[in-house]
């Protein structure tokens, strides 16, 4: 894979400004884009993540794994995946009293109850309801990459994920959005790669 020169200088800067050793090679290389895309070395101390769930969703995408996303603008953040996004559209009001985006997941678990990589960057209510699809039996991710950003449930739903016994990868607070979800899925996608 040819590097921009741009994107080697922004990782040689992040090299020396934050130590990523604690973290085992996979976690190390989401955390660090998570960090070149957001220019935020805060990161390193929020970013939840586990080496063998990430293993898991690099192994989900090698198979194949579908991929949805909470917002379109997760979606477009992700060019090198096929990803999905199931959000009802803005005229549509039969949501079960639902959000737009939690209606949206609950779109999505029906098509791929199992398997799915979930990204969610944008709603925290979309998460909220991916970890009470699972706790329902309804919805088995492979992996949840959970960052929603936001003063209003994103810590709450993030740390509901994080006890749900969904693998996954979150932080802790109220910082994420689209461009950091995003940057999740797309390093767990460079590391599929042969």
């Amino acid at each position: 894979m040819t590097v921009h020169p741009i994107e080697a200088e922004s990782y040689r800067i992040l090299a020396e400004r934050v130590d990523l050793s604690r973290f085992g090679p996979l976690v190390a290389a989401v955390v660090a884009r998570i960090i070149h895309a957001s220019a935020d070395p805060t990161y390193a101390d929020t970013v939840v993540a586990d080496e063998d769930d990430v293993a898991t969703g690099v192994a989900a995408l090698r198979a194949g794994a579908p991929v949805v996303t909470d917002v379109q603008m997760v979606r477009h953040g992700m060019p090198g995946l096929d990803a999905r996004c199931y959000l009802s559209p803005s005229g549509d009001d039969a949501h079960q009293g639902l959000t737009r985006s939690a209606a949206g997941m609950r779109a999505a678990a029906a098509r791929h109850p199992r398997g799915a990589v979930v990204v969610v960057g944008c709603a925290p209510t979309a998460l909220a309801e991916v970890v009470r699809l699972h706790a329902a039996g309804r919805f088995d991710p492979a992996l949840v990459i959970g960052l929603p950003v936001g003063f209003v449930g994103a810590a709450e739903a993030k740390r509901a994920l994080r006890a749900g016994g969904i693998p996954a990868i979150s932080n802790v607070g109220e910082k994420g959005g689209s461009a950091v979800a995003a940057a999740a899925a797309n390093a767990l996608h460079r590391l599929a790669q042969p």
